[in-house]
């Protein structure tokens, strides 16, 4: 009984916060000032006078869905490389370094024919090559002023520096002191405009050891090979990291042709929330990322990935842990019903108050852990996934069962008043939380502006979680959970020698 009434008094609490939100969300809405820049560039600021400083982000409407099937990783290359400074910062002498440069880049065009010519060129050969390669990268480094990028902004009052690739976007952001704008302008024009890739082979060098890291284990491999059986034509279907063949192939001249084509202006949003005068604020942004090169704004299409037309199945015998990870294809981030595939994420797989949790964990002890995700992949069309570690004496084939029985009941019975009540309360309490303070706000705005076309999207979403009903969530069930849109990859534990 007590817990019945705390339960009712958190919901009532979210549902009183939640009418307070939405009704500032006009005058948030109000609040935003947008302006796109002779070079196309588009810009938006939305002041928050809570505290002297404000949040810039930079929104990059690139990632590794954009990549093609030769060349992945180059996305998440170019982040590392954006931290690399530029013609002024981050050299000792630009001109000598730009020297040294080339011949570090002629170097590895040296060692990459010998390396894939056939035949392979003799190992005294390359030897003297990799020799060379290694010269000409010492003879470079001497000109490079270590992280002097990050230390500017960092010693100007940036707790840290932010930035991520995912398969949809690549986004850099910072806070700073509201007096800092200009730096801020300065400084993010100068990189998008001037950017210098040194260092490039050695940053190469840690991305393939984070590749290395991340496949390291059973559940690593598996999600590495079950994203390629998942999509047949998508580029969803490789890592953002990229292959480590492709990183191995790259140069610092195929990053520097990805920085020519996306990191134009009118591929880039420029978002700024906090203390900050949009009066003065504008005129700032206009004249340094004014600066930016217009470019044209890339195609954004991609290999459609077709209807599935049977299960797929991928077992991995490996002596680890056992682990269940299904799929279903589902509709991209823009999708009329999104918020009910988010309500059946909630529902099945929302912390341990969910259905899998109480059925595969507390109830049947199948599992250890058992959940749900629905973000892998916004842009395009993705993926729903359900994933389970079986507990102790238990397979992933018990996990999987237990799942499907789970989802049946969801496309057969409708979901309760209480239950739905529920899940809108947590929804609508996390998409507040979401945007509450600079960093989320501003990150929401850019995202609802490419993913959906309009920044003004966002401030609807309370309204699309309440029209969510109980036969929504059963039509949508029985759509996409069917056998024929499913992959299902799968940890089977074997001993060592079992393995091999």
């Amino acid at each position: 009984m007590l817990k019945r009434k705390l339960t009712l008094l958190i919901l009532i609490a979210s549902v009183i916060s939640t009418i307070v939100f939405a009704g500032s969300f006009d005058s948030i809405s109000n609040s935003v000032v947008e302006k796109t820049l002779p070079n196309g560039l588009k810009v938006l600021i939305l002041p928050k006078h809570d505290a002297p400083v404000f949040t810039g982000l930079i929104y990059a409407d690139v990632g590794g869905a954009n990549e093609n099937q030769n060349a992945t990783g180059l996305a998440h290359i170019f982040e590392h490389m954006a931290f690399k400074g530029t013609k002024t910062i981050g050299t000792k002498d630009y001109e000598k370094e730009k020297v040294a440069l080339d011949k570090v880049e002629k170097a590895f065009f040296e060692l990459r024919a010998a390396k894939e010519r056939k035949p392979k060129a003799s190992e005294s050969e390359i030897k003297a090559l990799e020799e060379k390669f290694q010269q000409a990268q010492e003879e470079a480094q001497q000109f490079v002023v270590q992280n002097e990028l990050g230390e500017i902004i960092e010693r100007e009052g940036a707790p840290d520096l932010n930035a991520f690739t995912s398969f949809d976007q690549t986004v850099y952001m910072y806070s700073l002191p509201s007096n800092k704008l200009e730096l801020w302008a300065a400084i993010e024009a100068d990189r998008f405009t001037n950017p210098v890739l040194r260092e490039f082979y050695k940053e190469k060098d840690v991305i393939m050891e984070e590749k290395r890291m991340g496949e390291s284990n059973a559940f690593g491999k598996l999600l590495d090979d079950f994203m390629a059986v998942a999509f047949k034509n998508h580029m969803y279907r490789s890592w953002v990291i990229g292959c480590m063949s492709d990183l191995k192939h790259i140069s610092r001249t195929d990053a520097e042709a990805w920085f020519d084509k996306w990191y134009r202006a009118k591929n880039l949003t420029a978002v700024i929330v906090g203390d900050v005068d949009p009066n003065t604020a504008m005129p700032i942004l206009e004249k340094y990322l004014g600066k930016i090169p217009a470019g044209e704004k890339p195609s954004q299409y991609v290999s459609e990935e077709p209807p599935q037309r049977a299960e797929k199945r991928i077992i991995m015998e490996d002596p680890s842990q056992p682990f269940l990870v299904v799929a279903y294809h589902k509709p991209a981030f823009d999708d009329p019903d999104n918020a009910v595939y988010d309500a059946i994420a909630d529902i099945l797989g929302g912390g341990r108050s969910s259905r899998l949790y109480t059925s595969l964990v507390k109830e049947k002890k199948v599992a250890m852990y058992a959940g749900t995700y629905t973000e892998l992949g916004r842009k395009y069309p993705g993926l729903f996934l359900f994933f389970a570690v079986p507990n102790q004496g238990k397979t992933a084939e018990d996990c999987e069962k237990a799942i499907y029985e789970e989802i049946e009941k969801l496309k057969t019975t409708p979901v309760s008043q209480e239950e739905m009540e529920g899940l809108k309360a947590r929804a609508k309490k996390n998409f507040i939380q979401s945007i509450d303070d600079n960093s989320g706000m501003a990150l929401n705005l850019a995202m609802y502006q490419n993913l959906t076309g309009d920044w003004r999207n966002l401030f609807k979403e309370l309204e699309k979680i309440d029209k969510v009903t109980t036969q929504d969530i059963m039509r949508i069930a029985n759509q996409i959970f069917v056998k024929n849109n499913r992959t299902v990859g799968i940890v089977k534990t074997t001993t060592a020698q079992e393995s091999k």
